[in-house]
């Protein structure tokens, strides 16, 4: 076994301790945020990005309810199927929390049931591959 590389981690301001550190590395966009990019304005900017070479895939298959970006148009249609990709779709049916059903649970009105939203996976285009 060798040495731990993590050293001098006590009261240091400038270093993340690497329980943040792994916490947040693989952290993906809320709920609320998915919802922001499902506004057709938004998923068609999304959707029809320009060629990005940093990005996997080159920024072209992107799945708009995971916030997720695939290798192909393969990898893509296979995610669709998966149980991770049915669960997102599953918690993105219920309508995100607003400031107004914050004030409505703190007593400041009635309580009203969040609608649901009619959810269902993007459409791919074939000719992309």
């Amino acid at each position: 076994m060798g040495k731990s590389k993590q050293t001098g981690n006590h009261n240091s301001d400038k270093k993340k301790s690497i329980s943040k550190t792994w916490k947040t590395k693989r952290r993906t966009k809320d709920l609320d945020q998915i919802h922001a990019d499902m506004k057709p304005e938004t998923a068609a900017k999304l959707l029809h990005q320009k060629v990005d070479v940093d990005v996997t895939g080159c920024a072209q298959h992107y799945c708009l309810h995971c916030a997720r970006y695939f290798v192909d148009l393969r990898s893509m249609k296979e995610h669709f199927k998966t149980k991770v990709h049915k669960r997102q779709l599953k918690k993105l049916r219920e309508e995100p929390y607003t400031q107004a059903e914050a004030e409505r649970a703190a007593g400041m009105g009635s309580y009203i049931q969040p609608k649901k939203v009619e959810v269902k996976t993007q459409d791919v285009e074939e000719d992309m591959a």
